[in-house]
């Protein structure tokens, strides 16, 4: 795709999200592209996941699975980027198609949600907010706790949700986006280390790390500028991925979750429970353990510059190619 378009596509895109996020009226009436991805990953996965075959017959199946749904988008995205990506007209129609894509709005209002009930209604219905953007069991979380786990959600989905989106919609216009949402998607959905999805989620898991590997990086630097930026903490933010980024058991997601540690004098990550399951994983910062709602507010705020400093960066190389 030529950056000659998807350049001022990504700019309106990300203007456009951000401004109005993905209508409720229009998610009633037509849903979203995510859970169009998940329909057709759910119904793949129950015709070819077959817990009698074999762990490898599975897997391959898990490949067919992602190759299928790949396929799918491209043939449907890759002709509407080139009958409208030749006129201002259809550039615009491309940018509200994209726009829903990121999730710039949208996690930032699920992530004050958290802060809000912690806020208003105490603990218990922080836990509840917190349940609805984190995998982990939320009734077993203190205050402490719960601000981490909306801390570290909104950390990792700005690396995946925002940033991974906003790069693939640069190198390969509405097509790349939407083919990273598949892959982001499946993972999210198949891509744990479950008895049922161990093999047939295989391919999605890997896939998502590979191609969430050059986000990652990029969510740590823009929080970082933005730590720069702001009341936080830069070199806090660059000592933090220095140190620890590297030894989260995730390949992707201790770089941002680190980045925001040390901006805020934070200690995140550490032992977390799934599903009844304690999965030890290494401590992202070096800072304090407890945080409270106005931990949340300050996190949101440094989330808002980073946001604000990869659109600056977006518009930059929008006005080189020009």
């Amino acid at each position: 795709m030529s950056l000659s378009i998807t350049v001022p596509l990504c700019c309106l895109a990300l203007a456009i999200e951000a401004l109005v996020g993905y209508p409720a009226p229009v998610y009633r009436v037509l849903g979203h592209p995510v859970t169009w991805i998940g329909a057709g990953i759910s119904a793949l996965e129950r015709r070819l996941n077959v817990p009698t075959h074999s762990f490898g017959e599975r897997r391959a199946a898990g490949v067919l699975t992602l190759v299928v749904l790949l396929t799918v988008t491209a043939l449907a995205t890759v002709p509407v980027q080139l009958a409208l990506g030749r006129s201002v007209l259809g550039l615009v129609v491309l940018a509200i198609t994209a726009s829903s894509l990121p999730a710039q709005r949208s996690l930032y209002d699920h992530v004050r949600d958290v802060a809000v009930a912690l806020e208003r209604e105490g603990l218990e219905a922080g836990r509840i907010a917190a349940g609805m953007i984190v995998g982990r069991d939320t009734a077993v979380l203190d205050e402490g706790g719960v601000a981490r786990a909306a801390i570290e959600s909104l950390a990792e989905n700005f690396s995946d949700g925002v940033v991974a989106p906003t790069l693939w919609l640069l190198v390969g216009g509405l097509p790349g986006c939407a083919l990273y949402k598949v892959v982001n998607t499946a993972d999210s959905m198949i891509g744990h280390r479950t008895e049922r999805y161990a093999a047939f989620g295989w391919a999605a898991a890997r896939f998502d790390d590979l191609v969430n590997l050059p986000a990652s990086r990029l969510a740590a630097l823009w929080i970082g500028v933005a730590a720069a930026l702001t009341d936080t903490s830069g070199p806090g933010a660059w000592a933090a991925v220095r140190r620890d980024a590297a030894s989260h058991r995730s390949p992707n997601a201790g770089w941002p979750e680190a980045a925001m540690a040390g901006a805020l004098g934070l200690r995140l990550a550490g032992p977390r429970v799934y599903a009844a399951v304690t999965v030890e994983d290494s401590y992202m910062g070096d800072g304090r353990r407890e945080a409270k709602a106005a931990d949340i507010r300050a996190a949101l705020r440094l989330y808002r510059v980073a946001c604000v400093v990869q659109f600056a960066v977006v518009a930059g190389v929008a006005l080189l190619v020009r």
